[in-house]
């Protein structure tokens, strides 16, 4: 149950993403398809347990063939665009996560860190995350780096937390996981960039590392538990 200001936040929040994202629900979800299954797939098994931290509308952990499959998010849209078989938790991630202690194989994460308010609320989603892995789980962090898009990051209002690759890895050895591949630039910083917008684009982009260093302001972080 949410308390009445995080139910605030919550409407809040529901009302800007669908401002943010409307009329992109399609084309989002086909980018997705094509990222989970042709890229992230890599760190995912079919008989694994995965939760999507932060999940917006679904698009990834709809996209994943997984035989567990777990959303979390305060925005109670997340609810209504979750596939079949998806588990939605709506909840202030910042409290602990209804999930059993080393239960899940995989968290991933995309462009969600930034929005928490403060460090502190980041270093508990980390040890909340480690708390759910099971041994040798995989964390899987996905969002802009700062050191790259430091003049766009700021023109989304519920951008708060200034993030690099370098200092999420000091954040992930506070938390208690070990990076195991870390990509500072990665994807372009949105996917209202030119590149890849469109599904065959991207397909084509991620076979090419060479132009990850040309259009990439995300960092693409794997880590395993300690």
């Amino acid at each position: 149950m949410l308390s009445p200001p995080a139910q605030t936040d919550a409407v809040l929040l529901q009302s800007t993403y669908a401002r943010r994202f409307a009329g992109q629900e399609r084309r989002r979800a086909e980018v997705w398809n094509v990222l989970t299954r042709s890229f992230l797939n890599r760190w995912i098994s079919i008989n694994d347990s995965v939760l999507d931290l932060g999940a917006g509308y679904c698009e990834f952990i709809n996209a994943v063939e997984a035989k567990t499959r777990f959303a979390i998010d305060a925005n109670p849209a997340t609810r209504i665009h979750a596939a079949a078989g998806v588990a939605v938790l709506t909840q202030d991630i910042r409290d602990s996560w209804n999930i059993t202690d080393s239960s899940l194989n995989v968290v991933f994460t995309s462009n969600f860190l930034e929005h928490l308010p403060t460090k502190s609320d980041l270093l508990h989603c980390l040890r909340e995350a480690r708390r759910v892995l099971r041994p040798k789980g995989k964390l899987i962090l996905l969002g802009p780096n700062i050191r790259f898009a430091y003049r766009e990051y700021w023109d989304y209002f519920d951008h708060a937390l200034p993030l690099t690759d370098r200092s999420l890895v000091e954040a992930l050895d506070l938390g208690g996981f070990a990076p195991v591949l870390i990509i500072p630039r990665f994807l372009p910083y949105t996917l209202r960039s030119n590149l890849p917008s469109h599904p065959w684009l991207l397909r084509l982009y991620l076979e090419l590392p060479a132009l990850w260093a040309l259009f990439g302001k995300q960092f693409l972080i794997v880590a395993s538990t300690i």
